[in-house]
């Protein structure tokens, strides 16, 4: 799995006219190398017959030989200026990548000053990039594509059961934690990001947080929700009512849902962020609510829970066949609440198929 990866990032670099490069970003790291330990430094070589360098501390020797056998793994002892030249040698003077958006001034400073005290033989130019493993990320292999679907899997098994367990009167909190400790019971290694359950006008907070207060019968409720399995993300929205609703639930619900059936359905490779986005903001815009959905349609998801692409009103971000994102209009009126719809899946050549199995119900008045 990992070999197929470093081949895509290979491709990348040269486009990039570097020899190497220098991942310190932490998912990159384990994208890239299988390595799962939170300290490390991976070094991937243009040339394929030079083995990666994986440094790591003590702590995870074994672990990184274990998870990452394709890499040579360097000890981090005796210092970042020992470790350094023993990474950096065999690259002699060549052209050295780093994670621009990843790496600190203060780490720079490091790197710079320690790679200036190699020999002028074994000096690598230091040479800035600009998200070349994540762009290779966006793009997912089948062996992810099998963990995201069971992510989805266990976050639609989790909103099944809250919706059939919760009842008026139960806090948004207790809602957030029966989802969560029912995801972790089946399966989940935790949730992606903290559970969004917002009722009433907090639901006009597009990433609210579950408060200690009381959920009221009729009251909408915005549940946006993840699991984690085997690092990756889940992520869906749902907006629903304990109760009998108000004229105004319906009539809202369902400009967002016919925007979202619209993007979903329309929505293809080739299109920007920005042309994706603008599928479901017209929806919502020939409705009257344009000022009523101040965000983007979605965004990629994988190891992360927001990865490229993003589809919003500024994305310059093409789509590609093989990319997973998610589509989630909303519509917010502060005195009242919100109603979110959110499904996330693969956009292919024919298009997005959702991964999310829980169902889209139209709300007709």
């Amino acid at each position: 799995m990992t070999a197929s990866r470093l081949d895509r990032i290979r491709e990348r670099l040269q486009q990039a006219n570097v020899d190497a490069l220098l991942v310190t970003n932490s998912v990159n790291r384990r994208y890239a190398s299988g390595f799962t330990g939170s300290n490390g430094w991976l070094l991937i070589p243009v040339d394929d017959s030079t083995p990666p360098k994986l440094a790591t501390d003590f702590r995870y020797l074994d672990q990184a030989a274990h998870e990452s056998p394709e890499c040579e793994v360097v000890n981090m002892k005796d210092g970042f200026e020992k470790w350094w030249g023993e990474l950096a040698k065999p690259l002699g003077r060549g052209r050295l990548g780093f994670e621009s958006s990843d790496v600190t001034v203060a780490a720079h400073k490091q790197l710079r000053d320690t790679n200036a005290k190699l020999p002028a033989s074994q000096r690598p130019a230091l040479v800035q990039t600009d998200k070349v493993v994540e762009s290779v990320r966006a793009i997912k292999d089948e062996p992810e594509l099998v963990l995201l679907k069971q992510a989805v899997k266990l976050t639609d098994d989790a909103f099944q059961h809250a919706k059939q367990t919760i009842e008026p009167g139960w806090t948004e909190q207790q809602v957030s934690w029966e989802i969560e400790q029912y995801a972790r019971s089946q399966g989940a290694d935790s949730m992606a990001f903290e559970s969004i359950v917002a009722a009433g006008p907090w639901g006009a907070r597009p990433h609210a947080r579950p408060r200690d207060e009381e959920i009221h019968a009729g009251a909408p409720i915005v549940i946006d929700m993840g699991a984690r399995f085997n690092g990756y993300c889940a992520d869906m929205t749902r907006t629903i009512v304990l109760g009998d609703h108000d004229e105004t639930f319906p009539k809202i619900y369902d400009i967002v849902l016919a925007a979202h059936e619209t993007a979903a359905e329309m929505v293809e490779p080739g299109m920007t962020g920005k042309d994706a986005d603008q599928l479901a903001r017209q929806v919502i815009s020939d409705a009257g609510f344009a000022d009523q959905f101040g965000h983007g349609l979605g965004h990629g998801v994988g190891l992360q829970i927001h990865e490229h692409p993003h589809l919003g009103t500024t994305s310059t971000h093409t789509l590609e066949a093989g990319m997973v994102i998610t589509i989630e209009p909303g519509i917010y009126l502060p005195e009242w609440g919100g109603v979110r719809i959110e499904d996330m899946g693969l956009l292919d050549e024919d298009g997005f198929h959702s991964f999310t199995g829980t169902p889209k119900l139209r709300m007709l008045a």
